[in-house]
């Protein structure tokens, strides 16, 4: 296997001034055996502190602990049996031949069903600002999609925030510059389990700032893309060496005071149109809160 490739994540100083690399999480490298799969260069959540074993799409490295996180489903439970027949008694009438009363006709009872697990984070929206839990505004999972982690997504800590950008010395105080208040996370997969989508979100002290912050937001080491559907967005494209390997898309943009990071991480050439839909969802959910 070759030695893992570096890809380099670049943010302003300050608002105002010319932005700095940052070293950002390394991508391991394609095998250049041909029989074997291409490790996936997952950008999974520190907060999970887990790696993710999924079926048939992204392997996991061998000496990483392999954990499946299984998403909980609103458990299926058989209908209740029909209540037996009642048997009412004959009665006898005053004249000599005596009638049996008619059985009622049972009704059965429907099965008691399980309602889907509602949400309990709450958010609001006004004038491009955004409040309550940042989770509420990650981009909601569609149908048959699963979770990795908590449905509802992660709060970022600020270890958290700093790994996205490598650890980078004073990462915290640049973000700060921008009136950096919160983060979230969350990743999932998709119902046809072609794809493994990871959104990010971080909350700025205001609109200018979370979009200068954007405009200094880049990725080294691959091929910038136009992203459709997002005026504000700019995208880079990862291909594989062989298409039975992973490739990846990155779409980076802002809403309001909330800056937004989708990844996209698919077997083959990544379609950018996938990337164009999310992070034009992902706008539209910002701009509306639901």
């Amino acid at each position: 296997m070759s030695a893992p490739e570096n890809e380099t994540a670049a943010v302003p100083e300050q608002p105002d001034a010319a932005p700095e690399p940052a070293a950002v999480p390394q991508h391991p490298a394609a095998p250049q055996h041909p029989a074997v799969p291409e490790p996936a260069a997952r950008r999974l959540p520190r907060a999970v502190g887990v790696a993710l074993a999924t079926a048939g799409l992204l392997a996991v490295t061998a000496t990483s602990a392999a954990v499946t996180v299984a998403v909980g489903r609103p458990d299926t439970r058989p209908a209740a049996a029909a209540p037996a027949p009642a048997t009412t008694a004959t009665t006898s009438s005053p004249s000599p031949t005596a009638s049996a009363t008619p059985l009622p006709v049972p009704t059965p009872t429907a099965a008691p069903t399980t309602p889907k697990p509602t949400s309990t984070v709450k958010g609001t929206v006004n004038g491009g600002k955004h409040e309550g839990d940042l989770r509420y505004f990650l981009l909601p999972i569609p149908d048959g999609g699963e979770s990795y982690g908590p449905a509802d997504g992660m709060t970022m800590t600020n270890d958290d925030v700093a790994d996205l950008f490598g650890k980078q010395d004073g990462i915290m105080d640049i973000l700060g510059s921008y009136g950096y208040q919160s983060g979230a996370t969350r990743m999932y997969r998709t119902a046809d389990g072609k794809a493994e989508v990871t959104v990010t979100l971080l909350r700025f002290g205001s609109t200018s700032m979370a979009r200068e912050f954007v405009q200094g937001y880049t990725l080294k080491s691959q091929d910038p893309i136009d992203i459709d559907g997002d005026p504000n967005a700019h995208g880079y494209l990862h291909k594989p060496k062989q298409q039975a390997y992973t490739g990846s898309m990155t779409g980076i943009s802002s809403q309001g005071d909330v800056q937004y990071t989708i990844d996209v991480e698919v077997k083959g050439t990544p379609d950018k149109a996938l990337l164009s839909g999310l992070m034009k969802r992902q706008r539209e959910w910002l701009a509306s809160g639901g």
